[in-house]
């Protein structure tokens, strides 16, 4: 009831100030819209970038794709044992062994030299 009331009444008051003076109000509602822009994207500018947020998301894609890793080997290890019976259990067990990822490299600096440092 409240709330009807106070709708109608901000209905009259856009409605009076439309009549009376429609080149202010247009410019009013103009300036309104255009400080509500500036306003969002500078909200935006200022939360949306945030190293944490792109570290966040970069973690839970990387999970997802592990998950979906892991859900597509354990399905296939069901259809194997199924299948071939103690075979695919023997060669289930040569897979256990954990394998070094091929994306990381070992980079060996000088560690036999000195530097030559010039002494005072």
């Amino acid at each position: 009831m409240v709330i009807g009331g106070l709708i109608i009444l901000a209905l009259l008051g856009v409605i009076g100030t439309f009549t009376a003076n429609p080149a202010g109000f247009i410019q009013s509602i103009a300036v309104m819209a255009l400080v509500v822009l500036v306003v969002y994207f500078l909200f935006r500018k200022f939360t949306g970038s945030s190293p944490q947020k792109k570290e966040q998301r970069a973690f839970l894609k990387a999970a997802k794709k592990s998950k979906k890793r892991l859900q597509q080997k354990s399905g296939e290890g069901t259809v194997k044992t199924s299948t071939l019976g103690t075979l695919a259990s023997l060669k289930k067990s040569n897979k256990t062994k954990k394998k070094s990822p091929a994306h990381l490299t070992v980079i060996d600096g000088k560690k036999g030299k000195k530097k030559n440092r010039a002494s005072l």
